[in-house]
């Protein structure tokens, strides 16, 4: 498992996602506002808003809250925000993706930037990690939603590439171009899924010790504690000493 979901996991776990509802809430806004004003406000025409949605009801936003962020950007009042993805080094050697959403580019770089270098990291240019990476659509679903037969003959006959079945649920991966179609497909057959999303997929994870591993949780937490940072991508793998010790 990649660093960024084990990081998520640690969180739920730690019951850390209640700590921080409110920020959490802010980003969730923040996007379902930019995407709605990117494209159309409905989101069976817009799969960024979405995506958006899905990632909001998923930590039990309102359904007037999410109404509100849609019409903020209706109503041409939203704040004008840029797209900016950052990539660098952390310790270890471990690689990083950042996206973000900023009112102030420079203000988001030199937060992201310190954030690598005082954990033993360094932020690189665009594109200095990212061919570490492949860029895809996943779908997931609950694994009380089908088999995983069932979901796998359901996704190869909607033009997915891969499926990962296990207890926690169904992973369905596919190209970015396909990501919509997909998840109409899966979505007539199985119900809304928990997360329809473009994401950064490792090609390969990188194994750390336990001093590296919380120096890298480190720089996730700050990353993820910043108001501008969307999401946060890695490739490396927590020993399972570190995942308990972490969660406990």
């Amino acid at each position: 498992m990649a660093g960024h979901s084990q990081f998520k996991n640690i969180m739920h776990r730690k019951g850390r996602q209640d700590a921080v509802r409110s920020k959490l809430f802010g980003k969730l806004s923040r996007e379902i506002t930019v995407a709605a004003k990117m494209g159309q406000p409905d989101p069976a025409f817009n799969p960024r808003l979405r995506a958006a949605i899905l990632a909001a009801r998923a930590e039990n936003m309102t359904k007037d809250t999410i109404e509100r962020a849609i019409k903020k950007a209706a109503g041409g009042d939203a704040e004008n925000y840029e797209e900016i993805r950052y990539e660098g080094y952390g310790p270890g050697g471990v690689a990083v993706i950042v996206e973000a959403l900023t009112d102030n580019r420079n203000r988001t770089a030199s937060e992201v930037r310190s954030y690598f270098t005082k954990s033993g990291g360094n932020l690189g240019e665009t594109g200095s990690v990212a061919f570490m990476f492949d860029r895809v659509g996943v779908v997931e679903f609950d694994a009380g939603k089908a088999s995983a037969d069932a979901m796998l003959d359901a996704a190869i006959e909607a033009g997915a590439d891969d499926v990962q079945s296990s207890e926690s649920g169904h992973e369905v991966t596919m190209s970015v171009e396909a990501l919509a179609e997909v998840s109409k497909a899966l979505e007539a057959k199985f119900g809304e899924p928990r997360k329809s999303a473009l994401t950064w997929k490792p090609q390969n994870a990188i194994a750390v010790d336990d001093e590296t591993g919380e120096k890298l949780m480190r720089l996730m937490d700050n990353l993820h504690d910043n108001d501008d940072v969307q999401n946060v991508f890695s490739n490396f793998e927590l020993s399972d000493a570190l995942v308990a010790k972490m969660s406990a």
